[in-house]
């Protein structure tokens, strides 16, 4: 995002022609508002939470990124204003109450608004991930797909001792060995399918880009206390360098 826009690029992309067979999202990169939404009408200090963006997960996008030699796709906009996660027109989509904290700025908004945030800030995004994925398949390179996602220690007063979650649909094996291989440092606690389980109604690209595409498929939950320094970011993007099966 240049300094005199208010309006960034829906898709931040990096290493498009990266030689690693995995390609990187991160939807929830951003906690950028344009001025014209007043911030929804939250507090700024709201928008420093987990409920505008997840925190750390666009920084090991881009060491993992880095380290892997793959290409990475980074949403520019706050997911308070369309998540890019989640199916156009599900409750999530553009959520009126988020956790414990109700978005004055979305509460009534009509159709033609849900149009524009989705024109301007979704369809971009998933757009350009597609047309990558479709050169990937025209030029026979083999692909899976890794999703960066943090997640609260304490969600709605229910504390979450897992450090990190590796979702998935089909792609059971491709989960199952990332796990396998996060989990030989014995103090970390890993698991399949936490905090939450993927679902077509609740998520979007692990079911449309990879699943329905036959693309093995995951998302990584990071608890966003271990991404908190510069330290922590850096072991969880060398942690997941290493681990990811060959």
């Amino acid at each position: 995002m240049s300094a005199h826009t208010d309006w960034p690029d829906a898709v931040e992309v990096l290493n498009e022609r990266g030689g690693c067979d995995v390609v990187l999202l991160c939807e929830h990169a951003s906690n950028h508002i344009p001025a014209e939404y007043r911030q929804l009408g939250l507090e700024a200090a709201n928008l420093q939470h987990h409920i505008a963006w997840d925190i750390g997960a666009a920084r090991v996008t881009r060491l993992l990124a880095t380290r892997l030699d793959a290409p990475a796709f980074l949403g520019g906009y706050s997911r308070l204003l369309i998540d890019l996660n989640r199916p156009l027109g599900s409750p999530g989509s553009i959520p009126v109450r988020s956790e414990d904290t109700d978005i004055p700025g979305n509460v009534g908004i009509d159709a033609a608004e849900r149009a524009r945030r989705a024109e301007i800030m979704f369809s971009p995004f998933h757009d350009r991930v597609a047309a990558h994925l479709d050169l990937r398949i025209a030029e026979g390179r083999p692909t899976r797909i890794v999703t960066i996602h943090s997640f609260t220690p304490v969600f709605v007063g229910v504390a979450r001792p897992w450090h990190a979650g590796v979702l998935h649909g089909a792609a059971s094996d491709l989960a199952e060995a990332l796990i396998s291989g996060l989990c030989k440092d014995a103090a970390l606690n890993v698991e399949a399918n936490v905090p939450y389980i993927i679902s077509r109604d609740g998520d979007y690209a692990v079911p449309v880009h990879g699943d329905d595409r036959g693309i093995p498929a995951i998302l990584v939950e990071i608890r966003q206390d271990l991404l908190s320094s510069r330290s922590g970011i850096e072991d969880w993007a060398n942690r997941l360098a290493v681990a990811l099966p060959a």
